[in-house]
C-alpha cells in the first residue's frame, strides 16, 4: 500500500471518486458536493488557513487502485484550549480493511505530532462545525443529510480499535411538520408572547447585513460562553456566512428573538438540500446547477433542517424557544410548505436543549453522530 499526498488533478479526482466505490449499492448515501469539499482545502478561500494548516492523502493498493483517503488539520485558535494541544482528522473513507484504516490514522497522527499536537479529534472539519462533523453511529437506514456524514458501520470499529474514545455525541432530531403543537408548547409560548419586552421576528433577506450582525452577537454570547473550543465570530465572518446562505434561505423558517431590541435568540433553518442534490451525484457543475434549479421548482425539499438554534444563557428557560417554534408553525403549517422538521447538531452535553426539545416539541432522535478523541 502507498500513501500519496493530494496535490494534483489525479489525486484530487481519486479523493472524490473513492466514496462512489465505498457506497456502491447504498441507497441512502448521497455524495458531498466536490466543489464544496474543495473549498475546505483552498488556502485562498478558507479563513482557517490564516491560523492553521491542513493536508490530505489518498491510499492506494499494490495495483495502484485507491482504497482509502483522509485529511488532517489543526486550528491554532482552538488547539490549545484543551488540556493537551488537539488537532483533527476528517473526510475519512476506507474499504473494509483494518490495516489500511490504521495506516491512514497513523499518517494523521504522525503529521499532527510534527505540528505540536498531542491528540486528535475525528472525524471533524477544518472549518465550521455545521458540516462534515462526527461519525454516523445511528440512522444509516435514512437518507444522508446535506453536509453531514454518512458511513458504513465498520468505520466505528476502526476508530474504536485504534484507540479513539467518544468525546461527545451530536443528535439530529425529527418532528412531523403536520401535527399541531403540543398544549404545553402553546401555553409556554402564550405566556412569553404576552410580555411586550420580547419580540419575535422573521429574517428578511433585504436586511441580511443586520441579521448577520444580530446572529454574531447571539453566537458569541450563547456558544462561546459554554464551549471553549468555539471561536469568537467576527462581523466579517458572520456576513460572509449570511451571504453564502442567502440563496437558499427560506425567510419563513428563520426566526430571531429580541429583548428590548437586543438580539437574544436565533433559529436558522434551511430546506434539506440533499433532496435535490441527490440528482447531481456530487458534482455541482453547470449541468448540476441546471438540475438543481429544475428540481427546486418541480420537486422542492419537503423537509426543513434547523442548522442553528441558540438562546443567550441568561434568557434560557424563559419560554423563548417555545415562542420561536410556535411562530414557525403558525407560518409554515397553513402553507403546507414542509412535511418534516429536522433539528441538527444538538450536543449530548446540552442537557437543557435536549430536555426542552423533547418536552415541548415532542421530537424523536433521527440520526446520531460521534466525535471521537485519540490522545497520543
Amino acid at each position: 500500500m502507498q500513501l500519496v499526498e493530494v496535490k494534483d488533478k489525479k489525486s484530487i479526482s481519486d479523493f472524490h471518486n473513492l466514496p462512489f466505490k465505498i457506497y456502491a449499492g447504498d441507497p441512502n448515501w448521497i455524495p458531498h458536493l466536490k466543489q464544496e469539499v474543495e473549498t475546505v482545502f483552498d488556502r485562498k478561500t478558507n479563513p482557517y488557513f490564516s491560523h492553521g494548516d491542513a493536508i490530505r492523502w489518498v491510499l492506494y493498493n499494490d495495483k495502484g487502485k485507491p482504497i482509502g483517503r483522509v485529511a488532517a488539520f489543526f486550528n491554532k485558535k482552538t488547539a490549545f484550549t484543551f488540556e493537551q494541544p488537539t488537532g483533527g482528522i476528517g473526510f475519512f473513507e476506507c474499504i473494509d480493511d483494518k490495516d489500511a484504516a490504521f495506516m491512514l490514522f497513523d499518517k494523521c497522527r504522525d503529521w499532527l505530532i510534527e505540528k505540536g499536537m498531542k491528540a486528535m479529534d475525528g472525524p471533524i472539519n477544518f472549518g465550521e462545525k455545521d458540516r462534515y462533523w462526527g461519525l454516523l453511529s445511528e440512522g444509516a437506514d435514512k437518507p444522508a443529510i446535506y453536509t453531514m456524514n454518512h458511513n458504513p458501520d465498520y468505520y466505528k470499529k476502526f476508530f474504536e480499535e485504534y484507540g479513539f474514545t467518544k468525546f461527545y455525541e451530536q443528535i439530529v432530531y425529527y418532528r412531523t411538520a403536520k401535527d399541531p403543537p403540543s398544549p404545553r408548547l402553546n401555553a409556554v409560548a402564550e405566556r412569553v408572547m404576552r410580555n411586550k419586552e420580547y419580540r419575535f421576528e422573521r429574517l428578511r433577506k433585504s436586511e441580511s447585513a443586520k441579521y448577520a450582525e444580530d446572529f454574531r452577537i447571539i453566537y458569541n454570547k450563547a456558544w462561546i460562553a459554554e464551549r471553549t473550543d468555539h471561536e469568537e465570530m467576527t462581523s466579517e465572518r458572520a456576513l460572509e456566512i449570511m451571504n453564502k446562505m442567502k440563496p437558499i434561505i427560506d425567510e419563513d423558517t428563520c426566526w430571531y428573538v429580541y429583548h428590548n431590541d437586543t438580539p437574544v435568540g436565533v433559529y436558522i433553518s434551511i430546506p434539506e438540500l440533499n433532496e435535490v442534490f441527490k440528482y447531481v451525484h456530487g458534482n455541482l457543475n453547470w449541468w448540476g446547477k441546471l438540475k438543481v434549479l429544475w428540481y427546486m421548482k418541480t420537486k422542492p425539499p419537503r423537509a426543513t433542517m434547523g442548522i442553528v438554534f441558540g438562546i443567550v444563557p441568561e434568557y434560557q428557560g424563559k419560554g423563548l424557544e417555545a415562542g420561536i417554534f410556535t411562530e414557525l408553525g403558525r407560518i409554515i403549517q397553513p402553507k403546507k410548505s414542509y412535511d418534516h422538521v429536522l433539528i441538527s447538531w444538538i450536543g449530548d452535553f446540552n442537557d437543557k436543549m435536549i430536555h426542552l426539545l423533547i418536552a415541548l416539541l415532542q421530537v424523536t432522535p433521527y440520526k446520531k453522530f460521534i466525535t471521537y478523541r485519540k490522545i497520543f
